[in-house]
């Protein structure tokens, strides 16, 4: 089971998470393969706060938004469902290993973000796919985005290319910066720093949570895929980080 980075499972930082990832302009590509494929129901792997899950829901979707940090899901929760047509989410706590158990027949899975990058090793990544395969009706398609390791998207995850300062309601201002911490290919470690307004936290001013990532080849993402029962239809390229990103179309064998 691959364990959430702190941003997630800190009650702390899972509440500032939307602020500082505001632009979701990301899923509308989701939004749009769902339109595209007429899914109904949809399984959201690594569903954080909820984002994706409720704007499908708000389209008329069934939904099960399923992430192992319970912080973000008390985020999520907390958020107004607006469906229309009977659209609705369940949230589960849990990673690829609840999935299996789900009794789903999804039309479509998505991981969206960093998500398919957070399998660092090969057998956790096997795992993922096979349950994520095994929620899918025949046909149903997975779709994720992951980073092109040639691009070196870590180069920006520095405080000097990435600092930003965001008013929190009920918080006050809050300043969010990265550490690129080491590159050694195919992983990537970045440390994430939160400073809160002084005198608010009992532990200092300063939270951080240090984040894994791991850059796969677009030949190795392929041949996972194949070995876990999917077909590739496509390889997208992410309209809001053209030639930095895959997103990968597989459909269930």
């Amino acid at each position: 089971m691959t364990t959430p980075d702190p941003i997630f499972v800190d009650p702390r930082l899972a509440r500032l998470y939307d602020a500082f990832d505001d632009d979701r302009g990301d899923l509308d590509l989701y939004v749009g393969l769902a339109e595209r494929f007429g899914a109904r129901t949809v399984l959201d792997v690594g569903c954080g706060t909820g984002v994706l899950a409720l704007q499908l829901a708000g389209r008329g979707l069934h939904v099960t938004g399923v992430d192992p940090a319970a912080a973000s899901l008390e985020v999520a929760r907390a958020k107004p469902v607006t469906p229309a047509g009977g659209g609705s989410v369940t949230w589960i706590e849990g990673g690829a290993e609840v999935v299996a158990g789900l009794g789903l027949a999804a039309d479509l899975a998505t991981m969206t973000g960093n998500v398919a990058q957070v399998f660092t090793t090969d057998a956790d990544w096997a795992e993922a796919l096979a349950a994520v395969r095994d929620a899918l009706r025949p046909g149903g398609r997975l779709v994720f985005e992951t980073r092109v390791p040639q691009r070196q998207a870590w180069l920006g995850w520095t405080r000097e290319h990435r600092s930003i300062r965001r008013d929190i309601p009920g918080v006050g201002p809050v300043e969010m910066w990265n550490d690129l911490l080491e590159v050694a290919l195919p992983y990537v470690t970045f440390q994430g720093s939160y400073r809160f307004p002084p005198g608010m936290l009992p532990d200092g001013d300063v939270v951080t949570s240090v984040s894994t990532l791991r850059f796969r080849e677009r030949d190795e993402i392929e041949a996972s895929l194949r070995t876990a029962g999917f077909e590739v239809d496509e390889v997208l390229d992410a309209p809001d980080r053209p030639g930095l990103e895959w997103v990968f179309v597989a459909r269930r064998r």
